[in-house]
């Protein structure tokens, strides 16, 4: 090579790209906003909700603007990269078996748990205000018809601007399918979709650094709106039996079944994929919604953890909607807990009921705040619980609600690596990213 000439251009990336470990900074950014959102409610109130809540419903919003195209572009890409459209039920395959068994797990150690250690057993029954209780009926005749139905919408645009998440997803899947069908005609809107892509996810990544400050604000305004540190203290010591079991089951199946999962079918290292996946459960934890965290997820599973963008796309946005590991073991215990409070004993069959209801109406739930909360009305009647036993529930559920969001997260985190390797990379060992030590 003379002097004149220019050294060769590196190679490009291998697809899905070596992992880009999260940048410290902004880890301990998130962290300080949710210690400090913390602090500002417990100590200033009402007033510091008022005074910062503003900041979280700026950024909860700002998210939720690139949910649904992020959403749309994801899974047409995801769809499109498998290439042949046979490809597409093998990763469907993969993905709903995944689902399904991950909560059917976490249904099971809840009901172990809350049979076992009986936190219901002296808890007063509960009473729902009118209010509450019109908003839980108007769910009541909410039943199997109503939920396939949610699958479709008359209007494709009506549900973009409703944020209805599950229509845009069967609509995505199915372009995406026949845009692979289309050969060379198919490429240009393949191109334009993934350019799409592309700068949603550029978006995502400058949104991140605006994500300390809505944390500040999310986490110090719902303390601040309970009355401060006192009163959620209180709400927490009242039915401190329940809250234990929800987070003992929600632990156990983040801690050890998913990072078991991760290991043995995902060929990756669970610390090193949860550390990858911090930003994201930050800010699953701050907003409540795995909807609205869907896009740092993306960003977390592909970049952070090197799992294909295929992957990341066509499973994120699946799971974030109909997966729901977290939502499904808190509907469980909750409903046995319920039971207990009024001397209610659930034998074997109403248990397995149970079980199979709470997978139901977490695959039902959207991905909202409190949803889980809403469609827990299907798995009560199942059994013929009260459902004004919901009314001991509501004082705490704000905060175990964002517990099980992050296991939520955490679980599709894992189901995309479990994916690239079971589906997209069958054979070849890990995946591109951290090997196994």
């Amino acid at each position: 090579m003379t002097a004149t000439e220019s050294p060769p251009p590196p190679p490009p990336p291998p697809p899905g790209g070596a992992p880009a470990p999260a940048s410290p900074l902004l880890l301990w950014l998130l962290v300080a906003g949710a210690v400090g959102g913390a602090a500002a409610g417990a100590i200033g109130g009402k007033p510091a909700a008022e005074t910062l809540g503003w900041m979280g419903d700026l950024f909860l919003d700002a998210l939720r603007m690139v949910v649904v195209p992020l959403v749309m572009a994801s899974l047409v890409c995801g769809v499109s990269a498998i290439g042949d459209v046979r490809g597409l039920g093998r990763a469907g395959l993969v993905a709903v078996l995944y689902f399904l068994g991950t909560m059917l797990l976490a249904v099971v150690l809840g009901l172990l748990l809350v049979t076992l250690l009986r936190p219901g057993e002296g808890a007063g029954p509960g009473v729902l205000t009118a209010a509450e209780s019109a908003r839980f009926s108007a769910k009541a005749d909410v039943g199997l018809p109503d939920l396939a139905r949610s699958f479709v919408h008359p209007s494709l645009l009506d549900a973009m601007a409703r944020s209805l998440v599950l229509p845009c997803i069967v609509f995505s899947l199915a372009f995406g399918a026949a845009l692979t069908t289309l050969g060379e005609k198919g490429r240009p809107v393949l191109a334009v979709v993934d350019g799409v892509n592309e700068a949603l996810l550029r978006v995502v990544h400058w949104l991140l650094w605006l994500a300390p400050l809505g944390v500040l604000g999310l986490v110090a305004g719902r303390i601040g709106a309970t009355g401060g540190g006192g009163a959620a203290m209180e709400e927490f010591r009242r039915i401190g039996a329940y809250m234990l079991v929800v987070i003992l089951g929600l632990a156990l199946h983040g801690l050890l079944v998913l990072p078991l999962l991760l290991r043995f079918l995902g060929g990756r290292n669970p610390l090193t994929y949860a550390r990858g996946m911090l930003p994201a459960l930050v800010t699953a934890f701050s907003t409540a919604s795995s909807s609205a965290t869907l896009p740092v997820t993306i960003e977390c599973i592909s970049d952070n953890n090197g799992v294909s963008r295929k992957a990341a796309g066509f499973l994120a946005p699946l799971g974030a909607t109909l997966n729901m590991n977290g939502t499904a073991l808190y509907e469980a215990v909750a409903a046995v807990f319920i039971a207990q409070a009024y001397g209610i004993e659930l034998g074997v069959g109403a248990l397995a009921v149970v079980a199979l209801t709470a997978v139901l109406a977490a695959v039902g739930a959207a991905g909202i705040p409190e949803a889980g909360l809403v469609t827990m009305v299907l798995v009560l009647q199942a059994v013929g619980l009260p459902l004004e036993g919901m009314g001991l529930l509501l004082a705490v559920d704000w905060f175990l609600d964002r517990c099980r969001t992050m296991v939520n997260v955490w679980d599709d985190g894992v189901g995309a690596a479990v994916l690239e390797r079971l589906a997209f990379r069958p054979g070849m060992g890990p995946a591109a990213g951290t090997p196994l030590p």
